[in-house]
């Protein structure tokens, strides 16, 4: 597949590992002043291997709701908001509200929850995968439900999890019906059924090029079965950045985040800023993906995002 529309570049952070909200603020302004599409973070409680994790967690809608009020271009959102945190009702109220606050600048990534020891560690239920994806179907029907009704009228919902009857479906986000949907992971069944159902985005999460055409494939498939056209999708990849100026400074920018240059060359976006275009280039040929999440796990490098700001991104247009 060739396709040669722009390719915008996204700030994706994972909190979880370590960050205050100032540090996510900085990041976030810094990522509006040199010209990012978006800024996202994660939404997990407990940091993933030896990360201490300190000074703990940040929780993603109540960071997004500063940022919402203290940037004012960049889009916000989170990869994913694990549904098993939250209920759908309630979470729809939050959403709708930071988008308003953002002044429509919201986008919600909304996936089934899949880290079983943040769970543990916070006293949160850990249903079964089976019935974490019937709740994830519920909690998109009720949450697009919501949002879509129209002012003075109310909503109801009879589900197997979820019940609603008679709510007045309020407050409305500023963006209508709602914020973009997006779906993502690699199920092979339920994700590409309920993509082409309900998403505006999705988006294939540290993937081999190779799968991520399968699993394009199978959405594809998904939105033919039920008459949508695969085109009203937008495609977008995340994959870890490490860009340096020479193969020095790729090796010193690995080696602070604890991962290998040779991995990260295969598996993400390693290299110089031409390399990098040339990965970036293949993964549009192949996929057509049209947004690109950087994750982005040094924080305090600054000098990073600058670097792919001016080198990287004016080559992908």
């Amino acid at each position: 597949m060739v396709n040669s529309q722009a390719v915008a570049l996204r700030v994706f952070t994972e909190p979880q590992q370590g960050a205050t909200y100032d540090e996510l603020l900085t990041i976030a302004r810094h990522a509006e002043d040199t010209g990012y599409d978006a800024f996202f973070r994660s939404d997990h409680y407990l940091a993933m291997g030896s990360a201490a994790g300190l000074p703990g967690p940040t929780d993603a809608w109540i960071t997004l709701a500063g940022l919402a009020r203290e940037t004012s271009t960049i889009r916000l959102g989170t990869l994913m908001t694990a549904g098993t945190f939250r209920h759908p009702g309630p979470l729809a109220i939050s959403v709708a509200q930071v988008d308003q606050m953002s002044g429509g600048r919201v986008e919600f990534g909304l996936g089934t929850g899949w880290y079983e020891a943040e769970h543990t560690a916070y006293g949160i239920p850990f249903p079964p995968l089976r019935e974490r994806f019937d709740r994830f179907a519920e909690q998109l029907e009720v949450i697009t439900g919501l949002w879509s009704t129209p002012a003075g009228a109310t909503y109801s919902f009879t589900g197997t999890h979820y019940q609603l009857a008679d709510s007045p479906a309020l407050p409305k986000p500023a963006q209508r019906p709602g914020p973009p949907i997006l779906i993502g992971g690699g199920g092979l069944k339920r994700t590409p059924a309920l993509t082409a159902r309900f998403a505006d985005e999705f988006n294939l999460p540290f993937i081999s090029l190779d799968d991520a055409v399968e699993r394009l494939d199978r959405v594809g498939t998904a939105c033919a079965e039920i008459g949508r056209d695969p085109s009203e999708i937008i495609r977008s990849v995340a994959l870890v950045a490490c860009v340096g100026r020479d193969d020095a400074e790729v090796a010193r920018r690995a080696g602070v985040i604890g991962r290998e240059v040779d991995e990260l060359t295969a598996n993400g976006l390693a290299g110089t800023p031409a390399q990098v275009v040339d990965r970036i280039g293949a993964w549009r040929e192949r996929t057509g993906v049209s947004r690109i999440y950087l994750q982005v796990l040094d924080l305090a490098d600054l000098d990073h995002l600058d670097l792919i700001a001016q080198e990287v991104a004016p080559q992908l247009g």
